[in-house]
């Protein structure tokens, strides 16, 4: 037994997993509707945006806004209504059977449901200067980012048809978008490469990998390697979209809820999840949006879901009271 499991713990309403736009736009709702909800955020709260710079795709803030700071506002709207907020990670999960099991490290939290919201992780080159200049042209995101580099060359690490898309998207803004791939073919689909070779902005680059992000203040080029001869070279770059891939933040679910091919959290029908009462919001069950905006709505519709699901709950507990004990049988 964990530290801080000799007591039974108390009953939660709701559980929320994750603080990102997901996690808190479900804490919000949840608290309006006086479930009280227990928010789960991990150690670092506010997902992705945390690492953004400027948002300026998201609706009601004309100016942009620095992404930790949109955060810090969803929390305190969520606190604002009630929500009680934990900056500790959840390392184990029981959705066996009811009532629902969440633990943390020195914690053990039963509940009634849970909003599972814990995001998606960008899968980085782990080369130097990328952290260091994450939101300073290194960027995960064309959608979020983009708009920002405007008659600048731009550069997409990938060869997929997520990498042809984010390429193909940031025609809009760059004068010249560059595609590296470590191999000398692409992976992405034949309408896709098909569309990018055809595209008068975009040019390859082939058998190569990107080995450093050079620049202090910002994205001033990158030093690359030939796989082929070894060979280095630098080439000039004001961005640098990294599209290889994203990992769905499912370790502590595995074996206890349905994932999908891409081992995303599968939902056959909106929020729901194939555990009762378990409901699933934001970049943790959608590879496709990704977007700040889109999993703050799958949170309130997530939040929404566990509502009715706890009326219902509620209702036929009382109308198995009101029946009172079956009869003996003789």
């Amino acid at each position: 037994m964990h530290p801080g499991e000799s007591k039974k713990p108390v009953m939660e309403r709701v559980i929320i997993i994750g603080s990102g736009p997901a996690g808190l736009t479900a804490a919000v709702y949840a608290a309006r509707a006086n479930l009280r909800p227990l928010v789960l955020a991990g150690g670092l709260y506010g997902g992705q945006l945390m690492l953004t710079t400027d948002v300026e795709n998201y609706p009601g803030f004309p100016e942009g806004i620095m992404g930790p700071d949109l955060m810090i506002r969803f929390r305190e709207q969520a606190e604002r209504f009630g929500a009680r907020i934990e900056n500790v990670d959840v390392t184990a999960v029981d959705f066996v059977k009811h009532p629902l099991v969440v633990r943390t490290y020195d914690a053990r939290f039963e509940a009634e449901s849970v909003v599972v919201a814990t995001g998606a992780s960008a899968v980085w080159l782990d080369i130097p200067g990328e952290e260091r200049l994450r939101g300073r042209g290194v960027s995960s995101c064309a959608t979020c980012d983009g708009a920002f580099f405007r008659d600048k060359h731009i550069v997409v690490v990938g060869g997929g048809d997520s990498a042809l898309e984010e390429a193909l998207f940031l025609t809009r803004f760059g004068r010249r978008v560059t595609l590296i791939h470590r191999r000398d073919r692409l992976r992405a689909s034949k309408i896709m490469s098909n569309r990018a070779r055809s595209h008068e902005k975009i040019d390859f680059i082939w058998n190569t990998v990107v080995e450093e992000v050079l620049g202090e203040e910002r994205v001033t080029g990158l030093r690359l390697r030939n796989v082929v001869d070894g060979k280095t070279s630098e080439v000039q770059a004001d961005a640098l979209f990294v599209a290889i891939g994203h990992t769905p933040n499912t370790g502590v679910f595995a074996g206890q809820l349905d994932l999908d091919e891409r081992g995303y959290i599968a939902s056959p029908d909106g929020s729901l999840t194939n555990v009762e009462g378990v409901f699933v919001a934001g970049d943790v069950n959608d590879h496709r949006y990704r977007q700040a905006v889109t999993a703050a709505g799958a949170g309130c519709r997530a939040a929404m879901d566990a509502e009715k699901y706890l009326e219902a709950l509620e209702f036929k507990i009382e109308n198995n009271r009101d029946r009172g004990p079956l009869p003996a049988v003789s």
